[in-house]
Formats: C-alpha cells, structure tokens, sequence
C-alpha cells in the first residue's frame, strides 16, 4: 500500500486543525494533517494575540485539559496583561501580545514532535463516504487517503473570496489560494452551507510612526502566563502597545470610499461579526461618534510590521492609506498591505451532534470557522473536542461532553449545537450564565482530572493539581482559624481606609472585606508574612477567591446543580416527536431537526418553551414506568 491508513484526518492546519492533531496523536490515534502550505501551520491570519474577555477562559481551559495552545501562547507571547482586574474574579481575562512567526514555528515544532502526526501539503477537494460513514478524503492530484474518521477545520477557505474596494479575487487568505471541493461534496450529501465575512485591518511600517503622539500601553508588571504547566514562565521582558484615535477627517476620507466598499454595494453578502466591526462599519453605524480607539500591536519581538486593531477594512486600498495618514502618529506611515474582507462558506452547527460529529455523516467532525465561530480560540477549543471525541469515537468509548457549568467550551458547544448561529459566533463571558464557576484561575481545578482520564493531561500535571488543591485546603483552613487583634491590623487598615477593628476578630471575615487583599495580611506582622510566603501566589490568589466569594460560589453551584438535574433527563433516540400533539408545532419542528439528547439540551432551544419541556417531562417519565 503506497499510502498508509490513518485513524484521524485533519484537513487545515489552522488553529481548530493543530489542536485536533495533536489531541487525538497524543492519545494514540495515527493522524494525517492536510494543509494547502505547512508554511503556515497555525497561521494567526488576524490579530498577533490570545485570550482576552472569555477567550483567555477558554485558552486556559484547553491548558487543563491537556492541549497545546496555551503553552505556545506562553513561549511566544510578547506582553501579557490580565483584562478586567478592577471587576470580580469571574470577569478577569488574560491577555497576550503574541510573536506571529514564532507561534506559528513553535506549533509546528510541536507537531512535529509527535510520532504520530504525519503530514501532507495538497488541498483535500472531497470526501469518500460509503454507507453514510466517512472513510477517506480526496486531494486535488486525485490521491485517496483512508481513514476511520476525517476532522474538517477549513477556517476562511471554503469558496473563500478577497474583497478590497471594488476587487474581488478567489482566497482563504491574502496570497494564499481557497479551498474548492469540500462544500460541493457537503451540499450534495445534504448538509446545508451558508456565507459568513470577517475582515483584518492594514499592517504598517513601524519605522515609520510617531509613536511619541500615541499613548503607551505596557504589559503588567507582575507579568503571567497561560499555561498551568511549569514547562513554561511568566515574561522577564514585554513591548509595549499603544493606543492612537481616529478623528473626523480620518471619517471623512474614509466616507468617500463608500460607493466603491463592497460592504455597502451589496458585494458582500456574508454575514460579519458584529463584535468586531469595520471601521466604515463603525463610522456608518455610529455616526454621532467623531473617534474610534485604534490600539497599534507589534507582530513581534524584532519585526518592525505593526497590526492596526480597530481598523479593519474593505474600502479601496487608496483610501485606506489616505485615511491611516490622518491618525495622529502615523501621518508618514507607510503600509505593508491593505485591509480586505473574506466571503467564505460555513455549515450551521445545529448540523453537529454535542462532539462536534456531523448528524448526517458518522465520524466526520467540523471544528472552527465552519461552524459559524469566529476567533483563535473558539477554533482551538473546538479542535480539541473534536479530537477528543473522533478517538473515542473509532475506538469506542464514551463521548466526552463538558456542560455549561463545567466549562466555557462547554457554552460554546452547547450554543452553537442548539441555538445555532447566523453571524460569526464570539464567546463572551456574559453568554456563560455560570461563570462565577468558571473563572480562569480554577480552569486546571475543573478540567484536568478530565483531561487525565482522558490520556491528555499527564501525570505529573494531575499531581502537580493535587499538591496545589492540598495547599488550597491547608492555607483556607489556617485562615479560618487565625484570629486577629486590633493592635496587629488597625494601622495597616488605616492606610487602606478600612475601618479599624475594636476586638479580635478572625482573619477570613476580616478578609471578606472588599479593599483587603491576602497580600496585606503579608504586611500586618511577619509571622503572617512568613507563613503566607510559603505559598505560591496562584495558590494564595484563589485562596482569597474562595473566602471572600464563598457565598455567592455556594448559590452558583446549587443552581448549576438544578440545571445539571435537566441533563440527566434523558432523550431516546426512538421520541418522535412529531407524534407529541401537545408540544406547540415549532417545538414538535425544532425538537425533531436537532435531535437533542437530554431535556437539558432541550430546554436551550430557541423556540421550546417551558411549557413544551413539561409536556417533555411528563411524557418521559410515563415511559420510564
């Protein structure tokens, strides 16, 4: 056989296709990674960053679980800064400036690595699918791969078209071409596709800006890291970003590029993100504003290539360069490239079953930008699921599922799979109803258990979590214990303005209050100092979480527990639906296209109401008697 058989294909060696790869490779499947150019294997085709609101939730959940992408973040980050520091734990979000050409070089080497992944440079045109299961892909010089389940995580490259003003020409990425095949073998299979758009902004010559005219914007002091692992440390050094603004005649300039922006013509038809606008979509939309922030990111440690985020465009390349010259700091700015907007297909995800494998066709598994998400680390989480879940699946076991109190994946994946999406799909932390449980600090808590029994996580990571939960235990104990006289903290209180306290009092309840912090207790006598020291600061940071949110953790966690009791309720295969004369006619529709598999999951589908889940209710518990 001139060509081996793999257990997993992955077709796109995006961020979705690396950490599918090196998911189901890392728990023993034989994986095949198909790319148009391994040069640019995990690619970072938008902004030279990670994490951010929710999104660093997610990166460090990955981390837990045993993936990749959060030790990549961290030996290729160039700044790091914790987003949302003065709300409640629950909105905190790290950040990271990245180096592009190093995290794409650095998750390569990681694949590389991996005795099990092989690779292949050729783009995958199609599907062999026998009997309703998947068994092969087809590349363009009409070679068949063999496999027992294919992972597509095609990104922007599906039918994918480039649009700069009036200029449209076929591409999944500047200078790269798209990918044509897969969507026609999909649609005639019975899937049904969609158009979605997103856009990336101009990149500048450094050298040729005025950075003394921008406000600077430095990583934090203490800096950070995502990865729970000590494979990696926090950053000795960082570059600083900067933040400039748009202003009225930057609007102006832009506004006569409107006949010819293809947003406007009705060109694109593509739905695009509505939380990352362009910025004539932003001038259009908020005409009553005369300046928009524009925050000017470095593309790495030595290169001089700046990214230009909050200017993201489709409006001819002249006007683009006429208008970034009118932005305070960049009026001799040179242009490296113009923005563009990207028109490429995607497959509503209410097509996906919880693992990210397809309804119609068994053991094929979208993850990425083809189910409608937009952002890194959408991809990635999705990636690894869906590595996850085609090893199980070709070997058997159980699906491996995260609900919605267990993980910010787990929204993600439950949102798209039920709600379905009509625009690119961000995560934000509000669309987590639990996340004071899913904070970013206990991601390993929650997750790396999971990833241990799963084969992702190693040992040493999963003891390594045990220490630090023994540690947790040991220092919330010594605290709810200590007790405190007046004389040791009232003149440390009085320099926080705390109120002063008149008796002992015990040192959790002291901490409760909202302007200490455990790292004062360090400074009210050294005893306290010496023996706080003998804790590392992550374990006395989520020390300080517990005592002074503990109530609200405790409401949460009986509430995430009523709607877990849902999840337990569950769906046969056999309900037909249809015959349920008592659910209302969307419900009997929507209940019977998505098919979910517990009252839970029901229960979050757009257009089944209380009352139909009930009906559900009443009518699963007579057939349980």
């Amino acid at each position: 056989m001139l060509y081996p058989k793999y257990d997993v294909i992955v077709v796109g060696a995006g961020h979705a296709g690396c950490e599918a790869a090196y998911s189901a490779a890392k728990m023993g499947a034989k994986v095949l990674l198909a790319t148009m150019n391994l040069q640019t294997i995990a690619q970072m085709s938008c902004n030279p960053a990670m994490g951010g609101v929710a999104k660093g939730q997610i990166l460090r959940e990955i981390d837990a679980l045993g993936g990749m992408s959060g030790i990549v973040t961290d030996k290729t980050m160039i700044q790091f800064r914790m987003l949302n520091r003065s709300k409640g734990p629950a909105m905190w979000s790290p950040r990271a400036q990245s180096d592009r050409m190093r995290f794409s070089e650095t998750w390569r080497l990681a694949l590389e690595q991996s005795p099990n992944v092989d690779f292949w440079q050729e783009m995958i045109t199609g599907l062999v699918v026998k009997d309703g299961r998947v068994c092969g892909v087809k590349t363009a010089i009409g070679i068949e791969f063999e496999t027992k389940a294919v992972i597509l995580t095609n990104g922007t490259f599906l039918n994918g078209v480039i649009h700069i003003g009036d200029k449209q020409f076929g591409g999944g990425r500047m200078g790269e071409s798209a990918a044509i095949g897969i969507t026609a073998d999909l649609v005639n299979l019975g899937f049904e596709a969609g158009r979605m758009k997103t856009g990336t902004p101009p990149r500048v010559d450094a050298r040729t800006l005025n950075f003394e005219a921008m406000q600077i914007q430095h990583g934090d002091e203490d800096g950070g890291k995502f990865s729970f692992s000590d494979e990696t440390q926090p950053l000795q050094k960082q570059r600083p970003c900067h933040i400039t603004y748009t202003n009225s005649e930057v609007h102006d300039i832009l506004k006569t590029g409107f006949e010819r922006s293809p947003l406007f013509n009705g060109t694109i038809q593509g739905t695009g993100p509505r939380y990352c606008p362009s910025i004539e979509d932003k001038i259009n939309r908020f005409s009553e504003r005369n300046r928009h922030q524009i925050f000017v990111e470095p593309e790495g440690w030595e290169t001089v290539e700046i990214y230009v985020n909050g200017f993201s465009s489709s409006l001819p390349e002249d006007v683009q360069y006429k208008a970034l010259r009118k932005i305070e700091g960049f009026e001799k700015a040179k242009m490296f490239r113009p923005g563009y907007a990207i028109e490429y297909d995607y497959f509503p995800p209410t097509q996906l079953k919880p693992t990210l494998e397809t309804r119609l066709v068994e053991n094929l598994f979208f993850a990425g930008q083809i189910n409608g998400t937009t952002g890194y680390e959408e991809a990635a989480s999705q990636g690894l699921m869906a590595g996850i879940n085609a090893f199980n699946k070709i070997n058997e076991k159980a699906p491996f599922i995260l609900g919605r109190s267990e993980a910010y994946i787990g929204v993600l994946i439950d949102d798209l799979i039920h709600k379905g999406t009509n625009e690119p799909y961000r995560m934000f932390t509000s669309r987590a109803e639990h996340r004071i449980l899913l904070r970013q600090d206990n991601a390993d808590i929650r997750l790396t258990e999971k990833g241990y029994q799963l084969g992702l996580a190693e040992e040493w990571r999963w003891k390594k979590l045990q220490e630090k939960q023994a540690q947790i235990t040991e220092l919330t104990k010594y605290i709810q214990k200590l007790s405190i006289a007046p004389e040791e903290v009232n003149e440390g209180l009085k320099a926080l303005n705390s109120a002063p306290i008149s008796q002992k009092l015990k040192a959790y309840k002291l901490m409760k209050r909202p302007e200490l912090s455990i790292e004062d207790f360090k400074t009210f006598h050294t005893k306290q100092h010496e023996y706080l020291q003998k804790y590392d600061k992550l374990v006395r940071e989520q020390v300080e979480i517990l005592i002074k949110y503990d109530s609200y953790i405790q409401k949460e966690e009986k509430l995430a527990q009523k709607f877990n009791n849902l999840e337990n309720i569950k769906i046969r295969d056999s309900v037909d639906f249809s015959q349920l004369k008592a659910l209302s006619n969307e419900a009997r529709e929507k209940l019977t296209k998505l098919r979910p598999t517990t009252l839970g999951q029901a229960s979050r589908i757009s257009g089944v109401s209380p009352a139909d889940i009930s009906v559900l209710m009443v009518y699963l518990d007579n057939v349980r008697k």
